[in-house]
């Protein structure tokens, strides 16, 4: 599944992380990467061991943990340290499948990745997140504070930068429901089941689709 989730960042704490950013502490971005994505990463980042990091992923999973749809959609069980990758004119970041464990201290399975923008689409020329699916490829392009979930096993590459400089913030999910088909069902239910609570919290059907929920994610969750 593929699903773009609008203003992840309110608008207040995205302005405090967009100054921050201009005065944080940007490194290669190869040196967080493998020895595959490596051949084909060319980004900066800013450097995680930075108190400027430190204060910035706070902001940011601080906001994601309390967006109700990326819970809905994720249903995270671990979620990793983000990064914040910045691609000036000529970088790119070839196609790449992330990989599936990740973690230093904690190790975790990777399977879902969440793109974070920080900056809107009229500031830089190129720079598209471009990911396979069963579907095609899909281009996702979203303005500031907007996110987009996928499978951390979907191919997927950024464009050349031609004009300006693209700012995001790049995480990666353990989730509870390793299977992506799965998740995805689940997310669909929920919508129906929240939907009959608001509207029809008495009624039977509520009842049994809120059981049917609640038991399959009983039957599907890993922890």
């Amino acid at each position: 599944m593929l699903l773009k989730i609008p203003n992840v960042i309110d608008a207040s704490q995205l302005n405090v992380m967009q100054q921050a950013l201009k005065e944080a502490p940007f490194i290669d971005g190869k040196l967080s990467a493998g020895k595959k994505a490596q051949q084909v990463k060319n980004n900066q980042e800013v450097d995680q061991a930075s108190e400027m990091a430190r204060q910035l992923s706070q902001i940011l999973m601080g906001n994601l943990h309390h967006n109700d749809t990326f819970k809905n959609a994720a249903l995270p069980h671990l979620t990793a340290t983000p990064y914040f990758a910045k691609y000036t004119k000529g970088m790119t970041y070839g196609n790449h499948i992330d990989d599936p464990i990740m973690g230093q201290e904690q190790r975790f399975r990777c399977d879902v990745a969440c793109t974070i923008f920080m900056n809107n689409p009229d500031e830089y020329d190129g720079g598209e997140l471009t990911i396979q699916t069963q579907f095609g490829n899909q281009t996702v392009k979203l303005p500031a504070g907007d996110a987009v979930l996928y499978p951390a096993s979907s191919l997927h590459q950024v464009a050349e930068i031609t004009r300006g400089e693209r700012i995001v913030a790049v995480t990666w999910i353990q989730s509870l429901v390793r299977d992506p088909a799965k998740r995805e069902l689940l997310y669909e239910l929920n919508l129906a089941r929240e939907k009959l609570m608001q509207e029809k919290p008495e009624a039977e059907e509520t009842a049994q689709i809120d059981h049917s929920y609640t038991n399959l994610v009983r039957m599907w969750a890993e922890v």
